[in-house]
């Protein structure tokens, strides 16, 4: 009976305990992200250019340089400073995820600016009056703004979301409030520790954007926009410009993940319109009561074998006669094998 209680208390805590695990996989708008390849074609990182003194995958110009051991620098610590850094290709995963190292800062405590911006738009390496880009453009634009152009309740530094829909242009004098889809205010300027920012979307569903500035792997949530579509196959640019104030502003590495959603998610999402609630309960629960009832059933049979081979081999009978039904079987009856008593 022992036996039987640990067996059972190891069947009763293992399916149960393996379903009721927490799962650490990022959940996302009702879906999870069960896994990420890397897109090496969207990602750059130290020494930046090849033997060639350039990158197949990204271009550079205006103000920006590259220094291979440390950042792409987009502008200098000086006045009326412009650069850019875009990928030659456009995005054309579905779902995505792109991290950015980055660092903004200067001599200057007090006066600096303007600002960084991360682009994800039909349109590529174009200079403008948009933190270095131009104007009215199409996709998204998440700004790091560093310098207030007017008065406003929160504080700067911060970062700004931007839906442009190529017509509408960006409200410069209020730094962004009138187009804004999600702000936030992140002091991320001149740190003590690696400064990123996160971006992930789920195509036509969702946006959400994180920054890291506080400590190492300690993400704080900016903004999430539901329903969030952007144009098909964006390219991925970063720019940043100076005006009578200035800042260095430093790339220094992107890496963008094509995100895979779980099956399960993605099965559910299909159907959820179609299944109701207790049906979905009911299926949820119907797979561990079959593990459970399978696996008392075995050990059921497991302890009755061995409890009649006990009680046989107490009784003098083999326990290969008890198989056999007391029958001797071919090829073993008479000679040593054929004597019942027990050595």
């Amino acid at each position: 009976m022992q036996l039987l209680g640990g067996l059972l208390l190891c069947l009763g805590l293992l399916p149960w305990g393996i379903l009721g695990a927490s799962d650490d996989k990022t959940k996302l708008a009702n879906r999870t992200i069960e896994r990420t390849i890397s897109l090496r074609t969207h990602s750059i990182y130290a020494p930046y250019i090849d033997q060639d003194l350039q990158n197949r995958w990204w271009d550079f110009g205006a103000d920006a340089y590259v220094n291979t051991n440390k950042h792409v620098r987009l502008t200098r610590n000086k006045p009326s400073q412009m650069g850019w850094l875009w990928t030659r290709l456009p995005v054309t995963a579905s779902n995505f995820v792109v991290e950015v190292e980055f660092k903004i800062g200067g001599d200057s405590s007090h006066l600096y600016g303007d600002g960084l911006a991360i682009w994800l738009t039909k349109g590529r390496a174009e200079p403008g009056p948009v933190f270095g880009s131009p104007d009215n453009f199409e996709g998204l634009g998440v700004f790091l703004d560093t310098y207030a152009n007017s008065r406003h309740a929160y504080s700067f530094p911060r970062i700004v979301g931007m839906s442009g829909d190529g017509k509408t242009p960006y409200d410069l004098a209020h730094d962004g409030d009138a187009n804004s889809i999600g702000a936030c205010s992140a002091n991320y300027r001149r740190t003590n520790v690696a400064t990123k920012l996160k971006i992930t979307y789920l195509k036509d569903a969702y946006l959400n954007v994180k920054i890291q500035y506080k400590a190492w792997d300690d993400w704080t949530e900016c903004f999430t926009v539901p329903g969030f579509v952007l144009p098909n196959a964006p390219y991925l640019g970063f720019s940043a410009m100076t005006g009578d104030v200035a800042d260095n502003h430093d790339i220094i590495s992107v890496t963008t993940y094509s995100a895979i959603l779980s099956n399960p998610d993605a099965q559910r999402d299909k159907i959820g319109a179609r299944v109701s609630p207790k049906a979905s309960a009911a299926t949820s629960w119907t797979w561990p009561v079959l593990k459970l009832f399978f696996g008392v059933g075995v050990i059921a049979g497991l302890l009755y074998a061995y409890k009649t081979y006990v009680l046989t081999q107490a009784s003098g009978r083999r326990f290969d006669d008890f198989v056999t039904g007391g029958k001797k079987m071919a090829g073993f009856g008479g000679g040593l094998y054929g004597n019942s008593k027990r050595f």
